[in-house]
């Protein structure tokens, strides 16, 4: 141990106030990875304890986060799929196998906050792991590149052989001197196209021309000042945060809107121009409520003004305690403030307000918390630098890894950065990026620090990625097989006492295989041979290429893959830019619509496919490399976007610039409830 840590710990201990608890492996952070990784190591017979900075367990999945963003079930394997099994278990339980309960549960993938808080303490309990609330890390304590022990607010000190960092802010890896970054990369930094700040005024935003300037020239409330910075350049900006709302609109369980205390209406200039520009947006195009079990739901951001504070965490990542929670109750004051406003603000069209007051917070959730999220979404705060960086190729073209310890699989999704006025004087949002991926394999060096800086400490969340991987990475059934790996490596590290660096990979390996973990991406089914896809009985209105709107010269096939119909049309590679194939639905009603794209795959495909939708806001125009498998779906999402009820939208499959073969199949739009 060094001078300064040992007359530290003295000063901590001679307080009187110490109380020190030792461990073999000690979990930082009861967010989802956290709670895995040590139900992991309990159950490899470890003595583990979970020390918890806040007052829950659960991070995010108890905390509002109830509709999973899975990607490809298939992928989810181990003890996260145990997690979603065990919540459909208890729906079973408590209300039947065939009840309403449980077919909206979804397989064990939208449930109540309240039922994700039950199932983790339930496995917590199981394995005899120890949760120490309100445990904040405040000092590090090293002996060379090892963490013996570190103390907390209270003056608590924990000694173990392995840590494991499971926060969403990396605090414990970056107080123990464990290289990290924050912000965005510059494209050039890892060759990563997706990298920096995004391109200029993307159309599809706002849709509507939102004056965002004072009288004075200053930009209005909750847009930040400044010229729009140079593409691709890099950034200390961090992806907005939210909360996950768990709204009802049962009057049983229905609570009023809460008006915060700092409520301001003056401060929502913006969201009064917006619904000036956009006069009959709906509350779902406002926010994103999805249905979860009881009449409840999963309520994100959506659209260009929403629940997502832009710009207003930058500082969050490195800050101090007392400045995080000022952020956060910042956060909860605008979400409040938000919502008051639409349902009782003269300027909210009559109609939407009626609409908004129809739903509230639901009574018998977050009730220690006031009905409110226990969890601010911290969707991004430090990321290690450690033995591997995840980059853009290693979720698209580089996506095996020989020391695989789980696959993602869900599309890269950041959320806007900033918001600033261009130069028309307009409203823009910057930052946001959404880009299918395939299962894609994550090494087990990219949560583990370089050795030369910590020798015995796993990290699962705040793992080593760039930006742009890590908009992929930072889905919480990720951060559960993270979570696994960790508390399995952990475990053996502290058996064998070596550097977790030094464990060897074949044994972590094995033991996940055993508790059947999915580590290849090869092991994801995707549709074997060739043949017609089993679509009929998914959701949604599907429009295939046989009642499409063709232009020029297309070749029906079916001889490759599997499709949609009876076949699927290719371009010939030829007369390109002269032929487009549209499909135009007929939907039942307005409102926000996943659009799912069919293709067959093959390596003689075009990498650059421009498919154009046109919705309610305008045309948006989305590159699909059709050479990727998209798996067992047979299909890709191009995003969710809003439509007007009828035939007024469409999707164009488009051959301009195209490098190789173009297909056109099929195109499915799944209401977003």
């Amino acid at each position: 141990m060094n001078r300064i840590s040992l007359i530290a710990l003295v000063l901590v201990a001679s307080t009187g106030r110490a109380k020190e608890y030792k461990a073999d492996v000690i979990v930082y952070g009861a967010t989802p990875a956290g709670i895995v990784a040590a139900y992991a190591a309990a159950k490899e017979g470890k003595k583990v304890l979970l020390v918890e900075p806040g007052t829950h367990v659960g991070g995010m999945v108890s905390g509002g986060l109830g509709a999973t963003d899975t990607g490809k079930r298939a992928a989810i394997g181990g003890y996260s799929r145990d997690f979603f099994r065990r919540v459909k278990a208890r729906y079973e339980f408590a209300y039947g196998a065939e009840s309403p309960q449980v077919k909206a549960c979804d397989d064990g993938f939208k449930f109540e906050p309240k039922v994700a808080e039950w199932v983790f303490k339930k496995m917590l309990d199981e394995v005899n792991v120890e949760v120490l609330f309100n445990r904040r890390v405040e000092l590090v304590m090293k002996t060379g590149s090892g963490i013996d022990s570190f103390a907390v607010q209270n003056f608590d000190i924990f000694s173990a052989s392995v840590f494991i960092d499971a926060s969403y802010e990396g605090d414990l890896l970056a107080r123990a001197k464990v290289n990290y970054t924050v912000g965005r990369e510059a494209a050039k930094q890892y060759r990563e196209s997706l990298a920096g700040v995004q391109a200029k005024s993307p159309a599809h935003q706002f849709g509507v021309r939102v004056p965002a300037r004072t009288a004075n020239n200053k930009p209005i409330p909750f847009v930040q000042a400044g010229a729009y910075p140079p593409a691709g350049s890099a950034d200390r900006a961090v992806q907005a945060y939210n909360f996950r709302l768990c709204l009802t609109d049962r009057a049983d369980n229905r609570l009023p809107w809460p008006k915060p205390k700092t409520y301001d209406p003056n401060k929502y200039e913006l969201l009064v121009r917006y619904l000036e520009a956009r006069p009959t947006v709906t509350f779902k195009q406002l926010c994103n409520p999805v249905r979860v079990p009881n009449g409840k739901t999963d309520t994100n951001n959506n659209g260009p003004v929403s629940t997502d504070f832009i710009g207003e965490n930058w500082e969050y990542p490195d800050a101090d305690y007392l400045t995080r929670a000022t952020i956060w109750q910042d956060h909860v004051d605008y979400t409040k403030g938000f919502f008051y406003f639409l349902a009782n603000d003269y300027r909210t069209p009559k109609v939407l307000r009626e609409e908004v007051n129809k739903w509230g917070p639901a009574a018998d959730e977050f009730k220690e918390s006031d009905h409110w999220p226990s969890q601010l979404y911290v969707r991004e705060a430090r990321r290690m630098i450690g033995d591997y960086v995840m980059t853009q190729k290693d979720i698209t073209t580089d996506r095996t890894k020989k020391d695989s310890v789980g696959l993602g699989s869900y599309n890269t999704d950041s959320h806007h950065v900033q918001r600033l006025v261009n130069k028309d004087g307009f409203a823009v949002n910057e930052g946001d990026f959404q880009v299918p991926v395939q299962p894609y394999a994550i090494p087990y060096r990219s949560l583990t620090p370089r050795q030369s800086e910590c020798s015995n400490l796993l990290v699962p969340v705040c793992m080593s990625a760039s930006h742009v991987a890590y908009g992929t990475v930072r889905m919480e059934p990720v951060y559960m097989i993270l979570g696994q790996a960790c508390g399995v490596a952990g475990a053996l590290a502290a058996t064998e006492r070596k550097a977790v660096q030094d464990v060897a990979y074949e044994k972590i390996k094995a033991k996940l295989l055993a508790q059947k973990a999915v580590l290849d991406p090869a092991d994801v089914p995707v549709p074997a041979g060739g043949g017609k896809l089993a679509v009929e009985s998914l959701p949604g209105i599907l429009v295939d290429d046989a009642t499409a709107r063709i232009v020029g010269d297309w070749k029906p096939s079916h001889s490759v893959g599997c499709y949609v119909g009876e076949g699927y049309l290719h371009d010939d590679n030829a007369g390109k830019g002269k032929k487009s194939v549209r499909f135009t639905p007929k939907l039942p009603a307005a409102g926000t619509y996943e659009i799912f794209l069919y293709y067959t795959p093959a390596s003689n495909r075009a990498t650059n496919v421009p498919v154009a939708v046109r919705d309610r806001d305008g045309e948006t125009t989305v590159k699909v490399d059709q050479r990727k498998n998209p798996g067992t779906t047979g299909s890709v999402t191009l995003g969710q976007f809003h439509f007007d009820s009828g035939e007024s939208g469409w999707v164009e499959v488009r051959t301009t610039g195209t490098n190789d073969f173009v297909v056109a199949d099929a195109v499915r739009f799944v209401p977003v409830k």
